[in-house]
């Protein structure tokens, strides 16, 4: 098995100010291809940090992957640490910075700033090869040594993507040692005691990642072992998602063009984020017709048509306002399935009768059926809104899927 470490350069990072996303995002794609992530490092903008961190692994790994500090201001240090780690000058390649330079030929202020910043980002010490960037424009750099190869890139994760599949496009190719099956509606030890053969089977690696209202199994293994496993793991449960289908707003995109119908969604504490989950996934215009954030009471009624008595006597957090409310999104948007969401995500706004995290859904069919349901979810603000999000579109998948509403 081969082995990787993959580090991350920046205060920035360790100060919290911005999140470290190219390590988890590299290290999906190695697991999925059998190798072993030995370890995820984030460290800050110090030459003897970065040498430590050569110290470290090179010779102890196969491969070594750093983010990040190959900018052109002072903050950016790893191209003069590796190249005090090899002991070597620093020399620009400017055939290669040129072809960076072509895709801004036509930008003359973008133009004279990229070539402003020739020194550094052009430079590359001479014992490393330089690494093309595809969409940004310093450059990278790698080497081997000890048995270990060392590839530093940018630190801006739309860069670090694209270099990455660039140099190491065997990581992204397909890969059949992997499967997931995400199963509603049940815990996560409920699950692990249904499928016995699968969880002791000492041949594979499973992981259970619990998300409320949600469990993902990762099933790990050769590819004929996976299937098996995976065969079986979705004979033993109900509401499973389709095969293929790795999220929730996925599924129901796949479901709704299945059974060729269209869908809405009516927001109020959710804010959006239902509408934004079920169009992430490219293709959803054949089937999603729109959203509407209705947040206050005004727009519940003037768009949605929420009756005034419903607010009066029963208040925007209830039964009755989110099943109003699911009922006009499948009327203004002419939809055949429409999900809501109304609630109190906090941290203010709570009662005794209505606590922070009271959150009432609303389901609406063509048919002229139309049901709500009640969640308490713990958590934060953004917690709350997070796991709404989980049970509209879960709901909104049953619906779809079974082609009724419980």
């Amino acid at each position: 098995m081969k082995s990787a470490v993959l580090a991350a350069i920046g205060d920035e990072l360790l100060s919290g100010a911005r999140l470290e996303k190219n390590a988890s995002f590299m290290a999906k794609h190695f697991h999925n291809h059998g190798w072993n992530v030995k370890r995820i490092e984030v460290i800050s903008d110090e030459e003897s940090e970065i040498l430590s961190l050569l110290s470290r692994w090179v010779g102890n790994t196969d491969l070594l992957i750093i983010s990040g500090g190959l900018g052109p201001t002072h903050d950016d240090k790893t191209r003069y640490a590796i190249a005090k780690y090899l002991d070597c000058e620093l020399s620009p390649n400017d055939d290669m910075y040129n072809m960076v330079l072509e895709r801004v030929k036509d930008y003359p202020e973008r133009y004279a700033y990229t070539e402003k910043c020739r020194n550094p980002q052009a430079y590359i010490p001479v014992k490393c090869s330089a690494v093309f960037n595809p969409v940004g424009f310093a450059l990278g750099m790698k080497f081997q040594q000890d048995g270990t190869t060392v590839i530093a890139l940018p630190g801006v994760p739309l860069e670090y993507q694209a270099m990455t599949r660039q140099e190491l496009p065997e990581i992204f190719a397909p890969s059949h040692t992997w499967a997931s099956v995400i199963i509603l509606g049940l815990p996560e030890m409920t699950i692990a005691e249904k499928i016995p053969e699968v969880i002791n089977n000492p041949s594979l690696h499973i992981s259970i990642l619990p998300a409320s209202p949600q469990v993902e199994l990762i099933i790990r293994g050769s590819p004929e072992l996976v299937d098996e496993a995976e065969k079986l793991t979705r004979s033993r449960f109900d509401n499973v998602l389709p095969r293929g289908c790795l999220s929730l707003s996925e599924a129901v995109i796949h479901e709704a063009r299945t059974h060729g119908v269209k869908i809405a969604c009516a927001e109020s504490c959710t804010g959006g984020l239902v509408g934004e989950q079920i169009t992430a996934i490219a293709g959803s215009s054949d089937v999603f017709n729109g959203s509407c954030v209705t947040y206050s009471n005004e727009a519940k009624q003037n768009i949605l048509g929420v009756k005034s008595e419903t607010l009066a006597s029963f208040g925007a957090v209830s039964e009755e306002c989110a099943r109003e409310m699911a009922e006009g999104a499948l009327r203004i948007y002419d939809a055949d399935y429409a999900v809501s969401t109304t609630g109190i995500a906090g941290p203010d706004g709570g009662s005794e009768s209505k606590p922070v995290g009271t959150v009432w859904f609303g389901l609406a069919s063509k048919n002229g059926e139309s049901h709500s349901f009640m969640k308490k979810l713990p958590g934060n603000r953004g917690e709350v809104r997070t796991r709404a999000v989980r049970f509209a579109l879960c709901e909104l998948w049953k619906m779809i899927y079974t082609s009724k509403i419980y």
